[in-house]
């Protein structure tokens, strides 16, 4: 039916009786087999996925690691800026951008190949125009951190930052539907020799700005800015020149046919995943309003800093479970894309109780790699259980989400969301942190609550799912987003 590959050892009755007559030592045999031959193409995806991941986050992450040798002051209001200001910005962009894991890994697996560039060029369009609506959060940012809470210095810090890092936002515009369109090919590998090139470029240059040129803030976000542009740029040459196997036939007008439709589904998959995504932003910013909350919010920033490194493993195997999800619905592979989900759970798990015990080893001796200051290193340490749990929980829930994202549930998730995060646990935190003086860690361990809480349904919702039925619904809507404007390509 289309370009998808298929498991041959799916797990139905048949096939756990192969090679054991049925016994139970049979079948597990053929469990393992079967989940063997599912991660292998997991890992495909998932591996330069995670580098792709880790690469990209580090440019912002390490960023702001210099910013901590600069000053504690610097060190504030790169982590507001990147976690609020950028962090709002990197949620919608990444959000509306995500619709096309739907849609092109869908079409991908129903062989509608050459829908796949007109989706990115659809795409682009739509995630440009909210860039621009975007430029007034970042102008008018210091008053707006003010009202949520943060200290005037540190608002007002961030907040020239914030002016300087622009270009990066419509480096995001362009590059999240890049991303998509090469990860339903499953051309990932591409975005990972990029991202690891640029890396190494970001690295030399912070430092020599930064630290050795004194430039400060101001040289971060030329370089921090010029990194996303020849991530954009080394992407974008690749699929030009190599057409990507034919899902680039270049610019078309089609790219402003059926706008209103992509972007109810783009709103979609942003209101999804800016709950999520604002979810641990708002963790800063309840924080800044604590008294005294310079190093409570270096500390917290230091710990949003190592679960964002955490959560590049779980973005890693969300695009995975995605793509596979996605283009196993596409070619009508129902149960193929069932038994995925479970691969990619019980992996993703497996890493995230490792990364948990690390975590755990090291909160004594981790901080000092961010700030030169002991009562920051402190704070820090004191927070590393919460850290520990917070970890763990992301390397399934992200996995989630993509199961989420690759079926078309964006609505239901971001329903699911709203309730868990916003009206179970951000209150929580706010009630144990500030009513019952438990300070950031009360803020940090009522939020966790509402993470538990939102896992669980997911667990229940995906283990509840008929995938007959959602391999069904992706043909009809590759069908309705695919087929005619197809035929006029």
């Amino acid at each position: 039916m289309g370009t998808a590959d298929t498991t041959p050892l799916l797990l139905n009755n048949n096939n756990l009786q192969e090679g054991g007559g049925g016994d139970l030592q049979g079948k597990a045999v053929a469990v393992a087999r079967a989940f063997g031959t599912e991660s292998k193409r997991l890992w495909k995806i998932a591996g330069p996925a995670i580098l792709t991941a880790i690469c990209q986050y580090s440019l912002g992450a390490l960023t702001q690691t210099f910013a901590g040798f600069v000053g504690d002051l610097e060190l504030a209001a790169v982590s507001v800026e990147n976690s609020v200001v950028a962090g709002l910005a990197f949620g919608v962009m990444l959000g509306m951008g995500s619709a096309l894991e739907t849609l092109c890994g869908q079409a991908y697996g129903a062989g509608q190949v050459r829908m796949l560039g007109v989706y990115m060029q659809r795409s682009w369009v739509i995630l440009l125009v909210t860039a621009c609506l975007l430029v007034p959060v970042y102008v008018f940012s210091p008053p707006i951190l003010e009202l949520a809470g943060e200290t005037t210095e540190i608002s007002e810090a961030a907040g020239k930052f914030a002016i300087k890092m622009l270009p990066q936002l419509f480096a995001y515009a362009l590059n999240f539907p890049i991303q998509k369109f090469l990860q339903a090919q499953r051309k990932v590998l591409v975005m990972t020799w990029v991202s690891a090139i640029v890396l190494v470029i970001h690295v030399v240059f912070s430092w020599l700005l930064m630290l050795k040129l004194g430039w400060g803030l101001t040289g971060a976000a030329i370089v921090l800015n010029t990194s996303w542009w020849l991530i954009v740029i080394g992407q974008l040459l690749y699929i030009f020149v190599t057409t990507s196997d034919g899902a680039w036939s270049g610019f078309s007008w089609l790219a402003f046919a059926d706008l209103w439709g992509f972007v109810k589904l783009s709103l979609a998959s942003a209101v999804m995943l800016c709950l999520e995504f604002w979810y641990l932003m708002v963790l800063v910013v309840v924080t800044g309003r604590l008294s005294n909350p310079l190093i409570p919010v270096d500390a917290i920033s230091i710990c949003m800093n190592i679960t964002g490194w955490d959560a590049m493993i779980a973005i890693g195997f969300n695009a995975a479970i995605s793509v596979r999800v996605s283009n196993e619905l596409g070619a009508g592979n129902a149960q193929t894309a069932k038994f995925s989900v479970v691969v990619v759970s019980v992996t993703s798990m497996a890493i995230g109780v490792v990364i948990m015990a690390v975590v755990f080893a090291t909160r004594d001796y981790f901080p000092y790699l961010f700030t030169n200051s002991e009562a920051v290193a402190e704070e820090t340490t004191k927070l590393g259980i919460l850290l520990g749990f917070t970890v763990l929980l992301n390397s399934l829930q992200p996995v989630l989400s993509g199961v989420a994202i690759g079926a078309g549930w964006q609505w239901l998730v971001a329903y699911i969301n709203i309730g868990c995060y916003y009206i179970v646990g951000l209150p929580a935190g706010i009630l144990m942190g500030f009513t019952f003086d438990l300070g950031v860690m009360g803020i940090w361990g009522g939020m966790i609550a509402g993470i538990c809480l939102q896992t669980a349904i997911l667990i229940i919702v995906t283990s509840m799912t008929n995938w007959n039925k959602e391999a069904s619904e992706a043909e009809t809507r590759v069908k309705r987003w695919g087929g005619a404007a197809a035929d006029q390509h």
